[in-house]
């Protein structure tokens, strides 16, 4: 309904612009409070043991934050939930700045955890949407732009930083553009999609979960699956995020200038990934986008993992990143179009197993480095991308998928008709 004559209609166009701004806008609050790290656990005057025990309370409050969104979002619609909670994710980002001590600091980061899991469900949720409106695969630039986001936190926040300004007002100036980024692109949002009325049995309810959402038992399989395979995947990009450096550092003995790169070179691939695995999509389908990128990213950590150098290391994370890229779009989008009416509840399903993946991975692999060498145990690492290539299937034909393109075959002569 939305495509007209000559192309798009502008208030998809508009819809799609605006999904962008909000997920650069959810990366570059969390850019913003991952750089403030350092300077807030300081001037907080904890230790590094508390300081990750903290952040576990930021997990877990994001976490429930997903949960929460998602059956909000499909119950009052995507146009209401995303900003306010923007707005509740820009406001709360200010909070870790103004913390006294690790009690009101693990307060802060409790609610900023929640509100900006609520923001993460919810506008992925409506990308869902405008993906299913143009009919062709749009989620992966989506997630590029939240890494466009930490990008930019990162260096606005290097700068304020670097010109004295304290913990407190950098956030509070991220905090308040937040806002009113999040209030100013309200009205270009979709309303939300349709509940489809499923066919039921004369006589009999439909089944419902435990949130009172109808379901049926092939889709709710299906998420079960496609939240499992999120969860390995977000591990290794969680380990990846954590243990790149310090692999190049302490395994291949190079200076920390040169470590850093390690995960520079993840993350830019990753953000390349991004941009150019829409295309792939709509070309081959995201099952090949999630079998092939799976298998290269299997191949990339086990190269890191046997690297004789820092140079041959950094190609293997690269393909890493490469590979990793596009396959956690896919895997929201799939679960968003399983059932439209309930696309936000089914990608928090997905996103929240997901998240925990990526805070237990590098946890995964510490514990691992107690019985190996750190480089080997990237190969747990290369086993789950492996699985999650046998597993890709699970993207083929499901219930209001974007369409796979296929293989067209060699055009016919077509009679001539006065109709054309």
């Amino acid at each position: 309904m939305f495509v007209t004559v000559g192309g798009v209609n502008p208030s998809l166009r508009a819809a799609r612009a605006a999904t962008f701004v909000y997920f650069v806008l959810a990366g570059t609050l969390m850019g913003a409070w991952v750089v403030h790290i350092p300077a807030i656990e300081t001037r907080v005057g904890i230790s590094h043991a508390t300081l990750g025990s903290l952040l576990v309370l930021l997990g877990l409050g994001a976490f429930a934050g997903m949960q929460a969104a998602g059956p909000l979002t499909d119950r009052l619609g995507p146009r209401l939930v995303v900003p306010v909670t923007g707005v509740l994710a820009g406001a709360t980002l200010v909070l870790p700045g103004l913390a006294r001590g690790p009690w009101t600091l693990a307060g802060a980061l409790l609610l900023f955890g929640f509100c900006n899991g609520c923001l993460d469900v919810s506008v992925n949720a409506h990308a869902v949407h405008v993906e299913k409106a143009y009919g062709r695969p749009v989620m992966s630039a989506f997630h590029a732009a939240f890494s466009v986001g930490g990008v930019i936190a990162a260096l606005a926040a290097a700068g304020a930083l670097g010109a004295g300004m304290s913990p407190a007002a950098t956030l509070g100036a991220f905090a308040s553009l937040g806002v009113v980024i999040a209030l100013a692109m309200a009205r270009s949002l979709l309303p939300g999609a349709p509940a489809p009325v499923a066919a039921t049995p004369a006589g009999q309810a439909p089944a419902t979960d435990r949130r009172g959402t109808a379901r049926r038992p092939a889709t709710t399989r299906r998420i079960r699956i496609l939240a499992a395979l999120a969860l390995t995947t977000m591990l290794c990009e969680g380990a990846a995020n954590d243990w790149s450096t310090l692999h190049l550092k302490d395994v291949l003995g190079a200076p920390a200038s040169t470590a850093a790169f390690g995960y520079g070179t993840f993350a830019a691939a990753m953000t390349t990934g991004r941009l150019l695995a829409d295309r792939i999509a709509a070309r081959f389908g995201p099952t090949a986008v999630l079998r092939h990128g799976s298998a290269t990213a299997a191949v990339g950590i086990t190269i890191a993992a046997f690297a004789p150098s820092p140079w041959v290391a950094f190609v293997g994370w690269a393909a890493f990143g490469l590979g990793l890229s596009g396959c956690i779009p896919q895997l929201f989008s799939a679960a968003g179009h399983a059932d439209p009416a309930a696309a936000g509840a089914n990608v928090s399903r997905v996103a929240g197993l997901g998240y925990l993946g990526m805070l237990a991975g590098p946890a995964v692999i510490g514990w691992l480095t107690h019985l190996t060498a750190l480089n080997h145990t990237f190969l747990l690492l290369s086993l789950l991308c492996a699985t999650t290539a046998l597993a890709a299937g699970v993207l083929r034909n499901g219930s209001g998928a974007v369409p796979e393109r296929k293989p067209e075959p060699d055009p016919e002569p077509e009679p001539a008709s006065p109709s054309h």
